[in-house]
């Protein structure tokens, strides 16, 4: 299931849950999709903090930094 999908079958169950309620079964989808929601968004922050570089800077006699 593609992201956009995934948010709106949430959407949907957080909608129906808001005006008459939710089935156990339909509750249970609901905790499995945010899940796997959750998964998806911690997934891609880590690919990203592991992207980022270290750089030292160097300092020249100012004390300014380049």
């Amino acid at each position: 299931m593609d992201i956009d999908a995934l948010v709106e079958r949430i959407n949907v169950l957080a909608r129906k849950h808001k005006n008459e309620g939710l089935t156990e079964e339909e509750s249970k989808e609901r905790s499995e999709l945010r899940e796997v929601y959750l998964n998806n968004i911690r997934r891609n922050f880590r690919q990203q903090l592991d992207s980022i570089e270290w750089v030292d800077e160097e300092k020249d006699g100012s004390g300014l930094k380049h």
